[in-house]
């Protein structure tokens, strides 16, 4: 069938609407009608060259309406609501305990190109085109793995279009490297840096877990007002600070986790220098390197340093569980939103690279108010 998808030529090209083919489901996979989709900071990388093969369609945090099936598939039905995650093969010894993130082929199946088989379903003048994800949800319609599928409850009386970026980078990153990684007892203390959307939701997580004090990091004061709004205890302009002689003062003992959102190696250094003896330093953002000096800052006082993928959740159990949080006013995503037409997709990333809307959403039909 013939679909309309914003199509990234080259390295660091705008998005161009173009009409392509789209091959029919297999067994396996599902056909899905797009409401709308997240944008993401791995979007932006995949725009500039740095994850998948070009051309590509990008998107990776779609939501959308089931309608076709393939012969196997039994999770879904035509007409269903659903929200569109990560890849994952579901057979290797990770994902078998659970741990779908951590897939031994996670890389392969969501950046190199081809589906699960190895052959692509999207094609424009007889050429392939890259998928991303899974899913290349920047798109009218297009064709998963029934692995890459969350369905949403009958009874989530919810805008379909606010719910795409529960899928994948953004939101379920980081509240689930709060709540299904560090798992925090209540009472315990916890500092974010950097308030993107990687960020503000790992407040939200922090909130939902009870932590008694919630630090967050940022150089956008607007951020971190943002950040306030949503649950920390304490906002901190890092031009302004030092922020481990800060950190020394509130909390003499040292914090009990730390998160990093930038991958910023300065910063990543302070997550760790503000850990009491024991604690855990979570790193998200995508860095590059770092010198840090074993003994002195991890070894000596048993602090852990670990990296964590997609927020460390199953998709199929953690995204149900957010929507539930949204709906009982727990989880506000929407004020981090703000809803583009699919026309005016390269609009919304200008915005969102130059920091005037936090979490755009690029709309294939018109979303309705959330409940």
């Amino acid at each position: 069938m013939k679909v309309t998808a914003a199509v990234v030529n080259g390295e660091k090209r705008d998005f161009e609407l173009e009409e392509i083919e789209l091959d029919a489901p297999k067994d396996n996979e599902v056909l899905i009608k797009l409401v709308a989709t997240g944008v993401c900071h791995t979007d932006v990388a995949g725009q500039d060259g740095l994850t998948t093969p070009m051309p590509v369609v990008l998107g990776h945090e779609g939501a959308g309406i089931v309608e076709q099936v393939g012969a196997a598939v039994s999770s879904v039905k035509p007409g269903d609501k659903v929200i569109l995650s990560f890849s994952y093969c579901g057979k290797c010894r990770n994902c078998l305990e659970g741990h779908p993130g951590m897939c031994e082929k996670f890389n392969d199946l969501n950046f190199a190109g081809p589906n699960f088989d190895g052959t692509h379903r999207m094609h424009k003048d007889r050429h392939d085109l890259s998928l991303f994800f899974g899913q290349s949800s920047f798109v009218t319609y297009t064709v998963v793995d029934e692995h890459n599928i969350v369905k949403v409850p009958d009874d989530a009386d919810v805008d379909l279009a606010y719910l795409g970026p529960l899928g994948c980078c953004g939101l379920q990153t980081g509240s689930g490297s709060v709540l299904n990684y560090l798992k925090p007892e209540p009472g315990a203390t916890i500092a974010i840096f950097g308030m993107g959307p990687v960020g503000l939701s790992a407040v939200m997580g922090a909130k939902i877990a009870e932590a008694s004090r919630i630090l967050v990091f940022d150089l956008n004061d607007q951020r971190l007002a943002m950040a306030k709004e949503l649950g920390a205890t304490d906002v901190f302009n890092s031009k302004d600070i030092d922020v481990e002689a800060t950190v020394k003062e509130l909390i003499p003992g040292g914090i009990d986790y730390s998160l990093d959102t930038t991958g910023n190696g300065f910063v990543i250094k302070n997550a760790i220098h503000i850990l009491r003896p024991a604690g855990t330093c979570v790193l998200i953002g995508i860095g590059g390197d770092i010198q840090i000096n074993v003994m002195n800052d991890l070894l000596a006082e048993s602090k852990k340093l670990v990296g964590v993928v997609e927020g460390d959740s199953i998709p199929q159990e953690y995204i149900p569980k957010l929507i539930k949080y949204y709906q009982d006013g727990k989880f506000p995503l929407d004020k981090l939103i703000k809803v583009y037409d699919f026309q005016d997709i390269n609009q919304a990333f200008a915005d969102f690279k130059a920091g005037k809307v936090f979490k755009p959403i690029s709309a294939t039909q018109p979303p309705r108010r959330a409940v």
